[in-house]
């Protein structure tokens, strides 16, 4: 019974009957989890293509511009310092102005591994983190495109790129990543009708020259990593962009039991509940918090869910952006300042760095600001706990909100921004069946808003509202000669809304995303034997006038129906141009 519940408490995904497959992970890239070795492979001899549904990335009706910037073998190469090449802007391009980056990673694999978290850094700047794919005998294919315009300013200079993806090959695990890089460049269509993105990019990360990557490495609940930097004293916009993932004992927090039901049952498995959260200090002040969407890895739950449908965010992590221009005034003195990272109730381990973006005033060598309010509202946290031996219920609820006000003066006048973090999170958790049933049912909200005031009072804002939905359901039945049966369901979603109201313009865009999988494993050892996994995902993006939409299911490699729409069903608002306002028409 115990046992079991070490299979049970490291799964992840929602509601409705599903399964977890054991996780179990002792090193934060290399875990010992289940490896599929079945007989439902595809038929032929062809690799099969692995994807992440998302939105096809826009691209201007030119000619684009390509280039090679790294091709490597990833084999022997965990615990290794990062693979190292020479970045330089494109020199042989039509033209020098580009309206679109586009980052595109391919990469095959043939044999038998586990999956793995990789990044892409320039200089120290993250611009990629995402998993790898699990091979089969027949061998797999899978790509990720990724807009990074908003690098455009680190992309237009020499450069180092770093990759890290640890991986180990030996007799049983054979598979090694074959990986290209590529940048493709897209010139702009007229000069000047395109936001570039910040003036300056720091990178917030681990010494390029450590190895296991640039992410600093956050170990339980009071581990805190920081760095030092310094901007220009010419600032006038600043948002830092934080990259999380979750792994080893934590890879499946959402699914952790609370310490007292452990203790109870003397179990040794992950355990401080099944909340956490990030949270970013600036010279030891709490200016924001990341409360993660809850990625799945391609071997996390039923990795049978994955093949060839990849989890949300699994192969493009997200990111996730805090506006600190309110506290510009603190750090435009010329000296240095520190950035921080905590997670709450962590367990090892926890990767985490970040990139701060920042906007310079070219028409002035230095620009003042000042902190006018902070509001910081302590974490509100519930947890109602009624077992009974390895049976029981959880209910966990938190919230938290943080308020910046500050002003900044630059050429563009004196702009006043206020920027506003709130969020919620609620959790019901089931343990059944002498611990052998999980049932999780989890809700985020996050909703962020910037208002920025002009001299002439007018009020800019740029809200977002987002919430995460993951429920799982798994029960797992023992089966003799040390092998189990695992029943999985899975529901994993994300819906998010985006409004941005500048003067004579407002622009709004909306991303429904959500998966519904379910599966039946019968595992020996670590070994699935036997087993089916079927997955249904329905995408739609709204932006404007512009839609796209995604209706899709697999089951055991075979894709059952694949409808996708470029229309939209309703009419949208009509759009004027942007007049002025140049210090915040980025926003």
């Amino acid at each position: 019974m115990a046992i079991s519940l070490i299979f049970l408490a490291y799964f992840l995904l929602l509601q409705q009957p599903f399964f977890s497959t054991a996780n179990l992970h002792t090193s934060s890239l290399f875990r010992p989890q289940l490896i599929t070795q079945l007989n439902s492979l595809p038929n032929n001899s062809t690799p099969t293509t692995f994807f992440e549904v998302t939105k096809p990335i826009k691209l201007p009706k030119t000619k684009r511009c390509s280039h090679l910037i790294l091709e490597h073998d990833f084999g022997f190469t965990y615990g290794k310092p990062p693979i190292l090449a020479n970045y330089t802007p494109p020199l042989n391009c039509p033209s020098q102005k580009f309206s679109k980056i586009v980052l595109e990673w391919q990469a095959t694999c043939k044999g038998r591994q586990f999956d793995r978290i990789f990044g892409v850094w320039l200089s120290g700047v993250e611009i990629l983190r995402s998993c790898t794919a699990e091979p089969t005998a027949t061998g797999i294919f899978w790509t990720v495109k990724k807009d990074i315009t908003r690098y455009y300013s680190l992309l237009m200079k020499n450069q180092t790129l770093a990759v890290y993806l640890g991986n180990i090959v030996d007799s049983t695990y054979t598979g090694v990543y074959h990986v290209k890089i590529f940048v493709h460049f897209y010139n702009e269509l007229k000069l000047g009708n395109f936001d570039s993105g910040a003036d300056l990019i720091i990178p917030i990360s681990r010494n390029l020259k450590l190895n296991d990557g640039l992410w600093f490495e956050i170990e339980n609940s009071t581990d805190a990593k920081s760095k030092e930097f310094k901007i220009p004293q010419n600032v006038y916009r600043a948002v830092l962009e934080v990259y999380v993932s979750f792994h080893e004992n934590d890879e499946s927090w959402y699914a952790n039991p609370p310490n007292e039901y452990i203790k109870s049952n003397n179990l040794t498995i992950p355990g401080n509940g099944a909340f956490r959260e990030v949270l970013v200090s600036l010279d030891d002040m709490i200016v924001g918090a990341v409360w993660p969407f809850t990625v799945i890895y391609t071997g996390g739950a039923n990795p049978l869910f994955w093949r060839p449908i990849s989890g949300i965010g699994s192969f493009d992590l997200p990111s996730y952006d805090i506006e600190i221009t309110p506290l510009l005034g603190k750090i435009l003195d010329g000296n240095g300042h520190e950035i921080s990272f905590r997670v709450t109730n962590a367990l090892n381990v926890w990767y985490v760095d970040a990139n701060l973006h920042l906007w310079l005033d070219g028409r002035s060598t230095k620009t003042e600001g000042k902190l006018l309010k902070y509001s910081y509202s302590p974490l509100w946290f519930l947890l109602l706990s009624n077992f009974t031996g390895f049976d029981g219920s959880f209910i966990t609820n938190a919230s938290r909100s943080i308020t910046l006000t500050g002003w900044v003066k630059s050429s563009y006048g004196t702009i006043t921004t206020k920027s506003s973090q709130r969020l919620s999170y609620s959790s019901y958790m089931v343990m059944g069946n002498e611990g052998n049933l999980q049932i999780v049912d989890q809700i985020i909200d996050s909703n962020d808003t910037v208002y920025a005031t002009t001299p002439s009072s007018s009020v800019h804002s740029l809200k977002s509202f987002k919430k995460y939905v993951f429920q799982w359901y798994t029960d797992n039945v023992d089966q003799g000669n040390e092998s189990y049966a695992s029943i999985s369901n899975l529901t994993l979603g994300s819906d998010e809304k985006r409004v941005k109201d500048l003067e004579y313009r407002s622009s709004a865009s909306s991303v429904k995303n959500l998966q519904k999988a379910q599966g039946y494993m019968l595992v020996k050892g670590q070994l699935v034997v036997k087993g089916i996994g079927s997955t249904q995902q329905v995408y739609k993006y709204k932006k404007d006038s512009l839609c796209y939409s995604r209706n899709i299911s697999s089951s055991n490699y075979t894709i059952l129906y694949d409808k996708v729409s470029n229309s939209c069903s309703k009419s949208t608002r009509s759009h004027f141009p942007l007049r002025g306002l140049s210090a915040i028409s980025s926003w």
